[in-house]
């Protein structure tokens, strides 16, 4: 049985103070009306009490990064002749992550599958996945956006956590689910925990049974791909989207991006930034030619991915954590779910002749 250790809430900041000694650590707390995921400051309060408004996703895969510094020079020996000197840099350290929830935590293993691949690997998402551990903290309660158990997941899932973190009386009790979450459970701040184990399984099941009975999914990614086609179908349900992008920059499984080179005379960067799909701009060629040219083809993009094309490629997992941020904090209401289960009741009209 893992080891569990029950920390006083009144000694979380000194906790955290303990780690941030040997590493980058990063915590919930206000930003103007927004709750998001911060370098950890003890004067700063940490806010745990819902899902912050935005995922740690930018704690392992940042909005803009530099990749690469390079430098133009003339060949001495030709001077028609331009030279490229080219540096990576790649992230150094080690990061801990507190207080993510389980869907946001989940959504970096959907990250895994493409940029850790047999395939392919990058190295900067790489780098500080290797580096960065996870304390997560399960859900004591659910919003009627949540919606994780669609996606084979629940308000406690450890996948992609290195200490899931119960809140019960008094504080939390603290669980290692990997080897370095356990190496991270040896503060003398921290007290036995199996008196608390049993209120932790209580404060769990409450949860878990307060969430309606889910959908069945399987037959999203078939279905989607039979209304592909159907522009009106599409149209409908993106009638009241705005093509804002906030889904896509709230959502802790959207890994898009943009390069682009930024110089100064000879010298230069190579930076990575966040991308949107749902951007008219996204999909632009040179040429001037747009191949999702309305919202209703880029919608139909998003949440294809999501439900069918991923799927496809990474054995029916779903590339949605259900965290439903792309709900709660869409300016038009766009539903996700609503979209998914009208494609699989979705039958075409059979016209007589």
């Amino acid at each position: 049985m893992a080891p569990v250790k029950y920390l006083k809430s009144t000694d979380l900041k000194s906790w955290l103070g303990e780690l941030a000694q040997e590493n980058r650590v990063f915590a919930p707390r206000y930003e103007g009306d927004a709750v998001i995921f911060a370098p950890f400051d003890p004067e700063q309060e940490i806010f745990i009490k819902y899902a912050a408004t935005a995922p740690p996703k930018k704690t392992v895969f940042p909005q803009s990064e530099k990749l690469v510094d390079f430098m133009y020079s003339k060949d001495p020996e030709d001077l028609s002749r331009i030279l490229i000197e080219a540096k990576e840099v790649l992230p150094q350290g080690t990061a801990i992550v507190f207080g993510g929830r389980p869907c946001d935590v989940r959504g970096f293993t959907m990250f895994d599958r493409v940029y850790m691949s047999e395939e392919a690997t990058d190295i900067y998402y790489k780098a500080r996945r290797d580096n960065t551990s996870f304390i997560t903290l399960a859900c004591d309660s659910t919003e009627n956006t949540c919606f994780c158990h669609w996606v084979n997941s629940s308000p406690s899932d450890p996948t992609g956590s290195d200490i899931l973190a119960v809140p019960v009386t008094g504080g939390l009790l603290l669980k290692a689910v990997s080897d370095r979450g356990e190496s991270l459970l040896t503060s003398k701040l921290l007290s036995e925990g199996e008196s608390k184990r049993d209120e932790a399984e209580k404060v769990i099941k409450e949860v878990a049974d307060s969430l309606d009975q889910a959908p069945d999914l399987a037959q999203a990614p078939k279905k989607l791909l039979e209304v592909f086609d159907n522009i009106e179908f599409w149209e409908e349900v993106s009638a009241k989207c705005l093509s804002c992008g906030a889904c896509t920059y709230l959502c802790p499984t959207c890994y898009c991006f943009n390069i682009t080179d930024e110089t100064q005379g000879m010298k230069g960067s190579r930076i990575r930034s966040w991308d949107n799909c749902m951007s008219a701009l996204f999909t632009m060629e040179a040429s001037g030619h747009n191949p999702r040219p309305t919202k209703a083809h880029r919608l139909k993009n998003r949440v294809g991915h999501k439900f069918s094309y991923y799927p496809d490629l990474h054995d029916g997992v779903i590339s949605c954590c259900g965290c439903g941020r792309c709900i709660k904090s869409c300016p038009a209401g766009v539903d996700i779910r609503e979209i998914v289960l009208k494609a699989i009741a979705f039958e075409p009209t059979v016209t007589e002749g």
